[in-house]
C-alpha cells in the first residue's frame, strides 16, 4: 500500500539555484526527495518556534522555510514565498544557505 500525503500548500514555480542542484546531486538524492519533505510538512532542522512559524504560515499565507542535510552532510534550504493577495504563492527555491 502506498502512503499518499496530500500537499499542504502549492509551491508555485520551482527553480533552484546551480550550487542547490550540485550539492544535491553529488550526495545521491533528488530535489524531488526535499521538495516532497517541504510541501508535507516536514521542516526538517529547524527550531520549535520556526516550525511554528511554518506551521502558521499555512493559514496566514506567510513565507515557509524548511532546512535539511544531504547524505553528505550539506545544508539546504527551501524557501517557498508569502502569498499574494489573491492567496498564490509564486515561487519554491532550493538553495545553499550561504546563497540567501
Amino acid at each position: 500500500m502506498v502512503d499518499f500525503v496530500r500537499p499542504r500548500f502549492h509551491l508555485g514555480q520551482i527553480v533552484a539555484t546551480p550550487g542547490a542542484l550540485e550539492v544535491i546531486a553529488q550526495s545521491g538524492h533528488s530535489p524531488a526527495e526535499f521538495l516532497d519533505r517541504h510541501v508535507r510538512g516536514d521542516w526538517g532542522s529547524l527550531s520549535a518556534e520556526d516550525r511554528q512559524l511554518n506551521d502558521d504560515a499555512l493559514t496566514d499565507g506567510s513565507r515557509i522555510l524548511s532546512a535539511y542535510r544531504t547524505r553528505t552532510g550539506k545544508k539546504i534550504w527551501i524557501i517557498t514565498e508569502a502569498a499574494d493577495d489573491r492567496g498564490q504563492r509564486a515561487a519554491t527555491t532550493i538553495l545553499l544557505p550561504d546563497e540567501y
